[in-house]
This record gives C-alpha cells, structure tokens and sequence, in this order.
C-alpha cells in the first residue's frame, strides 16, 4: 500500500511539482492550498507525512502544527521555511517539526529527507511496539518508555516523540557527557539532513518542561561537547 503524503502549499508552481514527484516516487499524495482547510484534513484523515508551508492563508503553519500536537497527532512534519529564515526553523522544530527545508531546495533532497524521516518514523513505531511495560524513575519523574510518557508529581509532561527520546537517551546515561553528535545519530539518525541546532532547541525545550520539579533532573550544557544529565541529590543529603 502506498504510504500517504499530505502537502500543504498554497504557491501553485512549487504544489504542483511537488505533487508529480512524490507521486512519480508512489506516493499516495494529497495537496491543500488553505492553512485552515490542511488542518481539518490532517486532522480527519491518516497520513504517513505532512509537508507543511510556514506562509499560509486562513492559517500559518506554526499554528497548524502546534494544533496537531495538541490534539494527540504524532505524523512526521517536514516544514518549508524561507531563505536564512532561522528563526522560523527553531520556531518550526519547538512545535513538533520532524524535519525542514529552506526555499528554494532541490527535489532530490526533498524525496531523500521523505524517505529518511519516513524509515525513521517506522523505526519509531516498531520501537513503541516492542518495548517493554515498564517504568524508569529519576528524582521527580516516571519515565514510561512503552507510552512515551513522562509523568512529574503526578503529573503528566506534554513531550514531543524527539523530546522524550533525547531524555530516555540522557536519563540512562547518568552523569555521563553526551555529545550532540551521539544524541543527533540516536534520536534522528545517521542519514539526518538537519544541523546539531536541532538538538540545541530540543533541549531547552524539555529544560522548560521539567523545570517544575523540585527534585526534577538537571541537564547540564557542557560547552563545545555536549550535554549531561544530573540526578537531583537525595534531602538532607550532604551538598
């Protein structure tokens, strides 16, 4: 069965040709002019991949990102951004991106970045099946690596699927210097096309997220290398 690919782009040349290559690659392809409309679909239907334009109308697409990942969709989301646009790509990958391009791109490394997001997707997906039911404490938190949950004072942490993988990947590692080269191989895989500012953002965010717990654990930025996660001491241990 062909996997399904929504595209979400208003520009009538670039809809077009992306379009005929993905389907000539047998891709099963849908193509949406409208931010508000791409989201009703995205959201009613199943789709494999989501290639999704920052500048649209009725609905940007940080907006339309940020709503599937709020109610619950975890389909890959490459987004195309503008040229030096960097503040859009970190924007872009705080929100749930998978992946990005910046216009103008060739289609050869579009259909390439499509399949590596696509095979690491599935990888993904035989991960979740084949885990076992169990559960990793670190101070505050219940790490529930069969859900992809994570659970703090009782509380359940809203991660995104690369955030919850760079904190399983950091928490079984303890006090141990991780390089972003190591997180960006594990989390995304080797035939990534992005830069290691993608682990950079994933990390502030999941520091936002866990700030909250008194006794939470510490991810510590070892500069030039990479990063290191600290278990909280014990109370009433000696500093």
């Amino acid at each position: 069965m062909s996997q399904k690919v929504l595209v979400i782009e208003d520009e009538p040349t670039l809809a077009r040709l992306l379009s005929y290559n993905l389907t000539q690659e047998g891709y099963d392809t849908t193509v949406i002019d409208h931010g508000a409309e791409g989201l009703q679909v995205a959201l009613q239907r199943a789709f494999d991949l989501i290639i999704l334009d920052i500048m649209l109308p009725g609905m940007n697409g940080f907006e339309i990102l940020s709503r599937l990942r709020q109610n619950g969709s975890r389909t890959p989301v490459i987004v195309l951004t503008a040229r030096n646009a960097e503040e859009e790509v970190v924007q872009g990958l705080k929100r749930g991106a998978d992946d990005y391009m910046t216009k103008p791109f060739g289609v050869a490394e579009l259909l390439a970045r499509v399949s590596a997001v696509l095979r690491r997707t599935s990888q993904d997906d035989a991960k979740l099946v084949e885990a076992p039911d169990k559960v990793i404490t670190a101070g505050d938190l219940s790490i529930y690596p069969d859900r992809y949950e994570v659970v703090l004072n009782g509380e359940t942490v809203p991660l995104r699927p690369k955030e919850f993988e760079v904190l399983l990947y950091l928490v079984q590692r303890p006090g141990v210097v991780v390089t972003r080269d190591d997180l960006m191989n594990v989390v995304w895989g080797f035939d990534y096309f992005g830069g290691q500012r993608t682990v950079d953002v994933h990390v502030s965010s999941l520091r936002k997220k866990l700030e909250l717990g008194q006794q939470s654990v510490e991810i510590e930025s070892i500069r030039g290398v990479g990063y290191k996660l600290v278990m909280p001491k014990k109370l009433g241990s000696p500093k």
